[in-house]
């Protein structure tokens, strides 16, 4: 069974009736099934994410590589990013299932290659494949999650796929330490397999994509236009995670990366005017709700990256709590997120995407404007209490930017619009983490082994970026258009 929807209009109005809408979200539900085979899938990465982390220390020590670490997680974020608008594109033409059964199936390979790694640069290339699997399941999951539930029902369903996050958050670094400490750090991976063939087995029994009116013409796929823009986009998010890090960044290799990825976007525009079927249609960037919840998307990547990297780094440097506990601070962000994003389909259907997205900004910048508060003296219910903030504040805002995108659109543009907005939340996180880690490594000023103050004086300036970030977050929420005109 597999119901796909048409073309649901955006309307710019400020106003509209509120009619009674049934919401058949969950379980218990005809598409039940494949709810809970998108929240697997989903649930690969968003554990992956959490539990390597605390791995990295045994990591190190059983294969060596130290100043090569951070790597483990750059090239599983640069293959991840530069593929999803690729798997958009290809979804539209070859439908999604294939696509993330894909996705699934590379994801399984490249967790099987990492536990059998016998070196670091070894582990990092597996990473990489990690990556090209992940960039497939996530925005595939929230482009099935948009065809399968109509307008009314889209919110409740993001919030369903949100909860993994918020339980991935607590379990993973658990998980991980369990793994590390009395097992293996292999065992990280070795997990991920059993819960693929779940993921890939529910998704092929319960998802009968079968419907095709809505599909465009079968065109020969812009193979030159894919392959220039993974490099052009891999080459700039590369310059920005590694800017400052393994190079300077008014340096000959920062220059030459940029340089080349900008010519290679031109490359790209070339390739692209002359592709019968581009792999990024121009309308991408003419048509404003994908303009500005594309705007949105950048902003939460960079808000979000800047509280999951500083935020424990912070809890554990500068109050001097354990990993563990850290971790369980920044969970409280997460668990708001999904409680928030589930019920704002009551408020967009009511009021609007744009105000239910101006309304989030208030607890999200509250929430931000409060970490700048933040020092030595402060207790770790500070902390929690501001991450639950911004976490119902973006459940608010990314949730209906996301639906606002997707229901500006038929199912054949769908896949697009849902791979742009999540490479631009991509490109938001690895432009937070090079302005991030900018001020943070100015503001510490090369200390090695800073204390608690000089722990918390380093931080203090992202935190105000942070704020900064998410007011300018508030004001691209603010551009969105106002609501569905039909929320069948």
């Amino acid at each position: 069974m597999s119901k796909t929807l048409g073309h649901d209009p955006i309307d710019d109005g400020s106003t509209m009736a509120a009619g009674t809408v049934h919401v058949d979200v969950g379980f218990r539900s005809e598409r039940g099934p494949i709810l809970l085979a998108l929240m697997l899938a989903t649930a690969l990465v968003a554990l992956e994410s959490t539990i390597l982390a605390t791995a990295v220390p045994t990591i190190v020590a059983d294969l060596g590589g130290f100043t090569q670490f951070p790597w483990l997680f750059s090239s599983y974020l640069l293959t991840q990013a530069v593929l999803v608008p690729v798997y958009g594109k290809l979804s539209d033409v070859f439908g999604r299932k294939p696509v993330l059964l894909f996705g699934i199936a590379v994801f399984a390979l490249g967790s099987l290659l990492c536990a059998l790694a016998w070196s670091m640069p070894a582990l990092i290339a597996f990473r990489a494949v990690q990556g090209i699997g992940a960039g497939a399941v996530l925005p595939m999951a929230q482009t099935i999650a948009g065809d399968i539930y109509t307008v009314a029902e889209r919110a409740k369903a993001q919030g369903y796929i949100a909860s993994v996050w918020g339980m991935s958050s607590v379990v993973g670094p658990a998980i991980g330490g369990i793994f590390s400490d009395f097992a293996s750090w292999r065992w990280i991976f070795w997990v991920n397999l059993p819960l693929c063939a779940l993921a890939a087995w529910v998704l092929i029994r319960s998802f009968d994509e079968s419907r095709t009116e809505d599909r465009p013409e079968r065109r020969p796929i812009d193979w030159a236009g894919a392959t220039v823009l993974a490099l052009a986009a891999g080459l700039l998010i590369l310059g920005l995670l590694e800017g400052g890090q393994s190079w300077a960044w008014a340096s000959v290799p920062s220059a030459a990366i940029f340089l080349a990825s900008a010519a290679l976007f031109v490359v790209f525009g070339l390739v692209e005017r002359r592709a019968a079927d581009p792999i990024l249609p121009v309308w991408v960037f003419t048509r404003r709700v994908l303009l500005s919840t594309s705007a949105v998307a950048v902003m939460v990547g960079a808000v979000v990256m800047g509280l999951t990297s500083y935020v424990p780094a912070f809890v554990q440097g500068a109050l001097g709590t354990t990993a563990l506990v850290a971790g369980f601070t920044l969970a409280t962000l997460t668990m708001g997120w999904p409680v928030a994003a589930s019920q704002s389909g009551r408020l967009y259907l009511r009021v609007g995407f744009r105000v239910t997205a101006l309304i989030g900004a208030v607890p999200a910048i509250c929430g931000t404007a409060l970490l700048t508060r933040l020092d030595v003296h402060s207790q770790i219910w500070h902390v929690a209490a501001c991450c639950v903030l911004i976490g119902l504040g973006m459940g608010l805002i990314a949730s209906p930017s996301l639906i606002a995108a997707q229901a500006s659109v038929g199912w054949s543009e769908r896949g697009v619009a849902t791979g742009a907005n999540a490479f631009a939340r991509g490109l938001g996180s690895a432009v937070g983490v090079a302005v991030f880690g900018a001020l943070a490594n100015a503001a510490a000023g090369g200390t090695d082994a800073p204390d608690a103050g000089q722990v918390a004086a380093s931080i203090d300036p992202v935190f105000s970026a942070v704020l900064i970030a998410t007011i300018a977050l508030a004001v691209a929420a603010a551009t969105i258009p106002g609501r569905p005109a039909d929320a069948s």
